[in-house]
């Protein structure tokens, strides 16, 4: 393992503000849209989740690297956040069951990083300003030649990137001889989602994003899940095609974050992109329909427009966030199809919410 703790490394945001720290991971310059994560724990969790494709990471938690690294414990087969900045950044560590440091994790997936920020000044800073681009380097340190290379990323704001991370080929996961089966659209799918569906003797197929309805349809599932993803749905003209073909099927559907802002979609819901995104595993929820609260691991920089919803015929509300008031699950009046925007999986984060899973196969039944 090579130590870079001696190295310096740069942090500098669209809007010019430059933070001075150590290298971490990989030596060499990444770039994405910043963000931040409130967990305490979970961080492998976070860095494989496909959700973050494209992103730098703030993590905002004071020890990253602590526990090491398991293998079976990633989200996905590969890193997927653009950068990781972090306050300590630890190359030991205690846990006897991990496989690896955290610094070998990262060069093994090419993962460019930095450490020794002041994380809380910098998030108070992208709470203040919005989400925005950044870029991070311990290659170089010259300000002006970072920002002219930072002027060329796009903004995650119109971009499809579900298909970049999808799986390419269908596959199979759980008990073939299970009395249920449920076609899963990937758009970025979380390994834990499958072994929800697994726990409850449910066998998935798991298609590639820009599969048709007919292609799942010929599977012949009970019903059928679209994921969670990255990038703007707005932008994925295809999987809200597929959403209003599996909609009008009248088989049961769920989804979750990316699949719930797709199916507000499939019905006339809007979505933008939100001044800051939901990122953590402590956001509080209300069920109205149960009249009941849970705590909800959450992760998502775009939105249902709520006025759009309380205009609705087709759609109500089911959960609310209680910090915004944003919205948190739908279901399709007469139909058999229902969302959240959070992650009831849970990985990391607590169990509140994974009675949406039970739900789900009850429908299937």
């Amino acid at each position: 393992m090579t130590n870079y703790s001696k190295l310096p490394a740069i942090l500098v945001l669209e809007d010019g503000t430059v933070y001075h720290g150590k290298a971490a991971g990989k030596i060499g310059t990444t770039t994405g849209e910043i963000c931040f994560n409130t967990g305490t724990t979970g961080y492998q969790e976070i860095f494989t989740d496909p959700s973050y494709y494209g992103q730098i990471m703030v993590t905002t938690n004071a020890h990253i690297g602590n526990y090491g690294i398991r293998d079976e414990e990633a989200e996905s087969g590969d890193i997927q956040i653009a950068g990781l900045v972090c306050k300590n950044y630890n190359m030991n560590y205690s846990r006897k069951m991990a496989d690896s440091s955290i610094q070998n994790y990262f060069e093994r997936g090419n993962l460019v990083g930095i450490s020794d920020i002041d994380t809380r000044a910098l998030v108070r800073h992208i709470r203040n300003k919005g989400a925005m681009n950044a870029i991070i380097s311990s290659e170089t340190l010259d300000v002006d030649a970072l920002q002219q290379q930072l002027a060329k990323v796009p903004s995650m704001a119109g971009l499809e990137l579900s298909s970049v991370v999808s799986t390419e080929k269908p596959y199979h996961h759980g008990n073939e001889s299970a009395p249920l089966r449920v076609a899963v659209l990937d758009l970025g799918i979380k390994k834990n989602i499958l072994r929800n569906f697994s726990d409850r003797n449910v066998y998935t197929k798991v298609f590639p994003a820009k599969t048709s309805f007919a292609e799942m349809e010929s599977w012949a599932p009970d019903g059928y899940f679209v994921s969670n993803g990255p990038g703007d749905p707005a932008a994925m003209d295809y999987a809200v095609q597929t959403v209003k073909e599996i909609q009008e099927s009248n088989k049961p559907m769920f989804g979750i974050c990316l699949g719930h802002q797709l199916l507000a979609l499939a019905n006339g819901v809007r979505t933008e992109k939100m001044f800051n995104g939901h990122r953590g595993i402590n956001h509080p929820v209300k069920n109205i329909i149960a009249d009941s609260c849970e705590i909800t691991s959450q992760n998502h920089g775009f939105g249902v427009v709520a006025d759009d919803i309380k205009k609705s015929d087709k759609v109500e509300i089911t959960h609310v966030n209680l910090n915004d008031d944003s919205i948190e699950g739908i279901r399709v009046k007469g139909k058999k199809a229902f969302s959240v925007q959070y992650h009831p999986e849970s990985s990391p984060g607590p169990h509140d919410s994974r009675y949406l899973f039970d739900q789900f196969v009850d429908m299937l039944r």
